[in-house]
C-alpha cells in the first residue's frame, strides 16, 4: 500500500496565517501538523508517501525532505491549482501505480490513529472504503448513507438537505479500481473534480464500498480555534521533560516539556505547555495549553491557551489567552510616552484578515 498525502491547499480558512505559510505546517504541540499525518501513515506500515503540494512547495519541503526520519520515502508531486480531490488522484497516477492507496487530507488530525481501518481494508479490500463521523451540521462535508453492516448506499458532497449524519473526515483507502472512477467524473458544480463523485461513480457501478466510523478524537484544523482546540488536547498527553536551562528562581508545575537550549529565569511554567528549543523565558508566567515555539523570547509576560510560534517575541503584555503569535511577529508596548496623546494608545501593524480583540 502506498499513501497520497494532499498538502496543497490555500488555507484561506487560517489567514493571515496561510498567506505565509502551508497551513500544514502549523504548529500543534510543538510540532507541524503534516508531521503527525505522516506519523500516523508510518504507523500503518506505509512507506511510499506521495504529497501534493502547491505553491509553497519548498517550505513543505524544507520542513519534511525526503521522509527519512520518518521510515519512508516522500515523493513530492506538484498541483498548480486546487482543483478537487478526484484531481489530485488523477495527478499522482504514476506515482501510485497499481497500488492500492490511503489517501489523507494533510491538515486532519487524528492523533488515536487510523490503523484499524487500514486493517480492515488490507482484509476485505472493498473498491474504496472511507472513514465517517456523525457530526451536528453535515452539510459542510461529503455525507455517507450506509446501511447496518456498513455498506454505502449513497453519498453526496455538501448537501442543503443532508440524508444521514455521518461525514468524511478526509482519510480514504482506494484500490486501483478509483483511477477508473476518476477519469470518468467531470467537474461539480463548483468547478472541482470532487471524490466525492468518484466514490459514487464505483457504487453506482456496482463495486463495493464500505465507511467506517471513526470514534476518536478528530479535528479539521482549517479554522483558528480549531487549532487551539487540538493544542489543547496533545498537550495534555505530555510527558514531562526539562532540557533546557531553568534557574532556582524559576518554578515548573504539572506536565511541562523545556526543549534543549531553552532558558527559563525567574518565571513560572504551569503545565501542559511546551517551550521551544533556543527560547529564553524571563520574568513571565505561562499558563496551561500554551505551546510556545524555537527560538522564542518572551519577557514580563503572562499568556495561556495560545500557540506562539518560532522567532516570535512578546515583551510586557499581561493576559494572552487564546492567541495565535505568528512567526517572528513582535508583540509589546508602544515605543513612544503616551502622555504626548493624552491617554494610554494602541499601536497596531496588521496584515489581511488578522482579528485584533483589544480590552476596553
Amino acid at each position: 500500500m502506498k499513501a497520497l498525502v494532499l498538502a496543497g491547499g490555500s488555507g484561506t480558512r487560517l489567514r493571515p496565517f496561510s498567506y505565509s505559510m502551508p497551513k500544514q505546517l502549523i504548529p500543534i504541540a510543538g510540532k507541524p501538523v503534516l508531521e503527525y499525518v505522516l506519523e500516523n501513515i508510518r504507523d500503518l506500515g506505509v512507506t511510499e508517501i506521495g504529497v501534493i503540494v502547491g505553491e509553497r512547495s519548498h517550505e513543505i519541503a524544507d520542513v519534511i525532505g525526503d521522509g527519512a526520519r520518518f521510515g519512508a520515502r516522500v515523493t513530492y508531486i506538484p498541483q498548480d491549482r486546487p482543483l478537487g480531490l478526484a484531481h489530485c488522484v488523477t495527478l499522482a497516477r504514476g506515482f501510485l501505480g497499481e497500488d492500492d492507496f490511503v489517501m489523507y487530507l494533510g491538515d486532519n488530525m487524528l492523533p488515536d490513529g487510523v490503523a484499524d481501518v487500514a486493517e480492515d481494508f488490507r482484509a476485505a479490500r472493498p473498491a474504496a472504503q472511507v472513514v465517517v463521523r456523525r457530526v451536528a451540521d453535515p452539510r459542510a462535508f461529503g455525507v455517507v448513507e450506509v446501511d447496518s453492516t456498513g455498506a454505502v448506499r449513497g453519498l453526496a458532497e455538501k448537501p442543503e438537505h443532508p440524508r444521514s449524519d455521518l461525514a468524511m473526515l478526509g482519510v480514504y483507502f482506494f484500490t486501483p479500481a478509483i483511477h477508473e472512477a476518476v477519469a470518468a467524473i467531470g467537474p461539480s458544480a463548483r468547478g472541482e473534480l470532487e471524490i466525492t463523485d468518484a466514490v459514487q461513480w464505483l457504487l453506482s457501478n456496482g463495486a463495493e464500498v464500505k465507511a467506517s466510523e471513526y470514534h476518536g478524537y478528530w479535528k479539521d484544523t482549517g479554522q483558528i480555534e480549531d487549532v487551539l482546540a487540538c493544542n489543547r488536547r496533545l498537550l495534555g498527553g505530555l510527558t514531562p521533560a526539562v532540557h533546557g536551562d531553568v534557574d532556582e528562581a524559576s518554578v515548573v508545575q504539572g506536565r511541562v516539556v523545556v526543549e534543549p537550549g531553552a532558558r527559563v529565569v525567574r518565571s513560572r511554567l504551569v503545565g501542559p505547555a511546551v517551550i521551544g528549543a533556543g527560547t529564553v523565558v524571563e520574568d513571565s508566567h505561562i499558563g496551561p495549553g500554551t505551546s510556545v515555539g524555537r527560538g522564542c523570547v518572551l519577557r514580563g509576560t503572562r499568556m495561556a491557551d495560545s500557540i506562539v510560534m518560532d522567532g516570535a517575541s512578546i515583551s510586557r503584555v499581561s493576559g494572552l489567552a487564546g492567541s495565535l503569535i505568528g512567526r517572528s511577529a513582535v508583540v509589546g508596548p508602544a515605543a513612544a510616552d503616551p502622555a504626548a496623546y493624552g491617554e494610554a494608545r494602541h499601536v497596531l501593524v496588521v496584515g489581511d484578515h488578522t482579528r485584533v480583540e483589544i480590552a476596553a
